[in-house]
């Protein structure tokens, strides 16, 4: 009968033993991009050229997209070299560049003896705030604007700095 109690206890024994524990995994990707480091540089000013003045107040204006320069107003255009600023970019090919044109501070030119020619509006080209870059990854920027020259104008050259950025989206 002893023998009955010793198998009973050790039945016992194998029951109350908690079972191996069982394993799961699984694997994921890690990844990401590189790009290939985004160029943006300066190739040509934005230039009104040189223009008369009056008594009476006018525009000037270079087109971002033609190149054309008009005038309104009691403003002339004077035979002479103007442009549109052109900028031009290097990036990874398919990506798309956002682009951002910062005016210059107070919107003003500034001339001779602290006298100032308003920027009433600078615009890129027609391909806008956003490029998607081609094959070569090469892109050209255009900048245009409209300068409002005032009734009796002080003579002199106007000039200011303005910035184009592009930021990979």
């Amino acid at each position: 009968m002893r023998f009955n109690y010793g198998l009973a206890a050790l039945a016992a024994l194998v029951v109350a033993t908690p079972a191996v524990a069982q394993q799961s995994s699984a694997t994921a990707t890690a990844k990401g991009v590189v790009l290939e480091p985004l160029t943006l540089s300066w190739v040509s000013d934005l230039d009104f050229g040189t223009v008369a003045g009056s008594a009476a107040a006018g525009t000037v204006s270079v087109d971002p997209d033609s190149a054309l320069r008009a005038a309104t107003g009691g403003v002339t255009l004077v035979p002479s070299a103007f442009s549109r600023a052109r900028f031009d970019g290097l990036g990874q090919a398919g990506q798309t560049v956002g682009l951002t044109l910062t005016p210059p501070a107070g919107n003003v030119l500034v001339g001779p003896g602290g006298a100032t020619v308003s920027v009433n509006s600078m615009t890129m080209d027609a391909g806008g705030n956003s490029r998607v870059l081609g094959g070569s990854g090469a892109f050209t920027v255009y900048v245009g604007g409209t300068f409002g020259i005032a009734a009796n104008q002080a003579n002199g050259t106007y000039q200011a700095l303005f910035q184009l950025t592009a930021d990979y989206q």
